[in-house]
């Protein structure tokens, strides 16, 4: 039977091939970047080096540690996306040293990171709520925003791609009052880790018997909570976590539980904490351009208090389209950008100068004011039908626009620094 099937298969193939050839995939030709406000892109580079000095340090192989890059934002960071462009990228020339931190589980439906799947069960996963009022009680979570609360045998799985292996593993997260252990299994090896009792956030660390591609953490008990884990690789180079909550915005990092980012902060030790906020703030049309202000400002002291030796970078609010709007800048005249976006830049801008931040201009850097509908329009679109969101292709440009802008800065500032090969 399979030799006739064989020779039924042949003889279709024969038969098809005098019709016309295939047509060649041909690639798009992907747009030029955009001027920007600042060469290349980058307003204030000077506030890069504490970060530069890592990556050469990394790339001299005189570091020990991973570079440790930490995206916190909205839904362009949890993606993973145009985060898992800039990892690549980084990883390619200074090494890879593992995926980095993520969320505990599965902290929503769809969530498909780069480098690794997840996979959970019998924990309880809660969301911190977004944008909440003034005062308004907040489950307490870390900079993910979501803590999974495990029940006796509860399972949660992470399996990462050849290249990602884990070495270490670190788990952020409380104890019941009775305590919590976590069974770790990896490599063909169960250990224990202990989370304490109490309810006082810990992050704990634990060496991997060798290069894991799978990792498995098991509750002993009820009320285990994990607010974070992280999963790094035996090599040098450099580690990218992407922290993001879909329609968040700077409010909602501003409630996360003081003590346990604190600590998750003091446990990653992150070089460089990027900001990526902006376009859901803009979308708000009762937004406060002064409270806003106070708002970034205030957050940018609180992570410069809590990781002092972080260089801190901000995307600027990259553009957005509204639609039903009449008279609109879209080719179709129905779309226009919300009128907050716009403040919401200007204040980035504004306070990134006077505080002596880094700012990437992602809005220049796509194409400035509408660029989200011409980038929808072409060929093989850059953004989605909603002129909000990246397609995974548009995810793939402006992330290698933005790894190529921060590189360029790095060699202007080792060739400044004298440290050309």
């Amino acid at each position: 039977m399979r030799t006739a099937r064989g020779a039924l298969i042949a003889i279709l193939l024969a038969a098809a091939a005098p019709a016309a050839a295939q047509t060649p995939y041909v690639a798009q030709a992907l747009p030029e970047p955009g001027a920007g406000l600042c060469p290349g892109g980058l307003c204030q580079p000077e506030a890069m080096a504490g970060v530069f000095a890592a990556l050469a340090a990394a790339e001299a192989g005189a570091r020990s540690r991973p570079v440790h890059i930490l995206q916190l934002g909205d839904s362009h960071t949890a993606g993973d996306r145009i985060t898992g462009k800039l990892r690549v990228d980084l990883q390619r020339r200074f090494g890879r040293a593992g995926r980095g931190v993520a969320p505990p589980g599965l902290p929503y439906e769809g969530y498909a990171p780069y480098q690794m799947t997840v996979a959970q069960r019998g924990w309880v996963i809660e969301n911190a709520p977004l944008q909440p009022p003034a005062g308004a009680p907040t489950p307490r979570t870390g900079l993910a925003g979501t803590r999974a609360t495990g029940t006796r045998d509860a399972v949660m799985g992470f399996d990462l791609e050849p290249g990602a292996e884990a070495t270490v593993l670190g788990v952020c997260g409380r104890g019941a009052p009775s305590g919590a252990v976590l069974s770790v299994e990896a490599g063909g090896v169960a250990r224990e880790l202990d989370l304490g009792r109490g309810g006082t956030t810990v992050c704990r660390d634990m060496t991997l018997p060798g290069p894991a591609r799978s990792v498995r953490l098991v509750a002993g008990g009820d009320g285990a909570v994990i607010d974070s884990v992280r999963l790094d690789g035996a090599g040098r180079g450099v580690t990218v976590s992407n922290l993001g909550r879909v329609g968040a915005t700077l409010r909602d990092l501003a409630v996360r539980d003081e003590a346990t980012v604190a600590t998750e902060l003091a446990a990653w030790r992150p070089d460089l904490i990027v900001l990526a906020y902006g376009i859901n703030d803009g979308f708000d049309d009762g937004l406060d351009g002064a409270a806003y202000e106070g708002l970034l400002r205030g957050q940018i002291a609180r992570l410069r208090r809590l990781s002092p030796g972080a260089s801190l970078l901000i995307l600027d609010a990259p553009d957005g389209l509204r639609s039903g709007i009449t008279g609109g800048c879209s080719a179709d005249g129905m779309r226009a950008p919300p009128p907050k976006l716009a403040v919401v830049r200007d204040v980035q801008r504004r306070v990134a100068a006077d505080l002596g931040v880094a700012l990437w201009d992602w809005h220049g850097r796509m194409g400035g004011d509408c660029s989200a509908d011409r980038l929808a329009l072409g060929a093989e679109p850059l953004m989605r039908g909603d002129r909000v969101h990246f397609t995974s292709a548009g995810a793939d440009w402006i992330g290698g626009i933005l790894s190529g802008d921060l590189m360029a800065a790095y060699d202007r500032w080792k060739a400044a620094e004298g440290g050309v090969d």
